[in-house]
């Protein structure tokens, strides 16, 4: 079925707090007014007629280009009079199904558009709706009685009607300023069906509804774990990298690049937690070009794969495993330069230390061993 649509964009916001005018808030990285838009134009809208103030033109027109049939007019000092420049701006059969919808309402799906499309088989309109699941009262600063919630509904937008016989009701309305198109046609005799609506359809009102819509633009995320794990021997030396600290000591771990078994560890924990291999296959040890290359490298190459997917890392745990040398004295220092490595707060890094007491590879000090467990958000698969 073919439908045009318009979304009313006009209004001050005088009750949503200081700031640009609702349409216009920044909501998930757009605007709000961006995204009813592109769901009408995601449901396949013939023609999209834009109604604002003559300030926000340019802006509307801007923004949303490329979409369908896109018409960009001015508004008028009321709702209804903006929905009329609205209608007027259309072109197409006169019968062709036209919806109105509040650009406040920014979560518009195609499943609700097509519910009120559907529904003008067998009605001369149709809204979504909810029906009232709150109880009731009268009253200002006290309860002076009760309502009856049963038959109640919560209009809500978009609305479906025959693009002529709106604009005839609302020729013929003589009433105050009208809640919404509805109750233009209502006033006709029409038939107006009610069709389910979306709790997620709410109107941003209050400036705590901005709070709450920022929630539900955010989009899915799911937390992942890795683990890695790397052991390197010991060999002459005066000095150890661990963590990205050199530490003094009598000797040094072995390994084709600075044998940071710490960050290897933590490398191969992030890689893991995205499903990206291991440190192996990113940086072979049998390429020249690692020779003795600094481990921070291949930490920070793993954390930006991590930012590439849209991900964040929330934790980070290391434990070495050795003897000697002592690694609480530098606790802190491994901490920081592992933060600073993948741009991350300190607070977001673990790093322990035990010993074998003497057994094994560790204990009789042949080697020391790294175990890392990362935490990475990412978006919903």
């Amino acid at each position: 079925m073919t439908f045009s649509a318009v979304i009313v964009a006009a209004g001050a916001s005088l009750r949503a707090g200081p700031g640009v005018p609702k349409p216009w808030r920044d909501l998930g990285g757009r605007p709000v007014l961006d995204w009813s838009a592109r769901a009408l134009a995601a449901a396949g809208v013939r023609q999209l007629v834009v109604v604002t103030t003559a300030d926000r033109i340019g802006a509307a027109q801007a923004l949303l280009s490329g979409l369908p049939g896109l018409v960009v007019v001015e508004g008028g000092a009321t709702r209804s009079l903006s929905v009329r420049a609205g209608l007027a701006a259309l072109d197409g059969p006169p019968e062709e199904p036209v919806l109105v919808h509040d650009a406040a309402r920014p979560f518009l799906s195609g499943e609700v558009i097509g519910r009120v499309l559907d529904a003008l088989a067998t009605a001369d309109g149709a809204l979504a709706a909810l029906p009232v699941a709150d109880s009731l009262r009268r009253g200002e600063d006290h309860v002076t009685g009760s309502v009856d919630r049963e038959g109640l509904w919560r209009a809500q937008t978009p609305q479906a009607f025959r693009r002529h016989a709106l604009v005839r009701a609302f020729d013929a309305w003589s009433g105050p300023e009208p809640t919404d198109e509805a109750a233009v046609m209502t006033a006709t005799g029409a038939r107006i069906a009610l069709v389910r609506g979306d709790p997620r359809l709410f109107k941003l009102t209050w400036t705590e509804d901005f709070e709450m819509a920022e929630s539900l633009a955010r989009p899915a995320r799911e937390v992942r774990m890795g683990q890695g794990i790397d052991a390197h021997r010991w060999g002459p030396g005066d000095g150890v990298w661990l963590c990205g600290v050199r530490i003094p000591h009598d000797a040094a771990l072995v390994g084709h690049s600075d044998a940071d078994a710490g960050l290897h560890a933590l490398t191969d924990a992030l890689l893991g937690a995205i499903g990206e291999g291991d440190i192996g296959q990113h940086f072979p040890p049998t390429d020249p070009r690692w020779k003795a290359e600094p481990s921070a490298t291949f930490l920070a190459h793993a954390g930006a794969l991590v930012g590439a997917r849209g991900g964040r890392i929330l934790s980070l745990d290391l434990t070495l495993v050795c003897e000697r040398p002592k690694v609480a004295p530098h606790r802190e220092a491994m901490r920081a330069s592992v933060a600073a490595i993948l741009g991350i707060d300190p607070g977001r890094v673990s790093i322990k230390a035990t010993t074998t007491e003497g057994m094994g590879y560790t204990g009789r000090q042949e080697g020391l061993l790294a175990q890392a467990l990362a935490a990475v958000e990412l978006p919903a698969a």
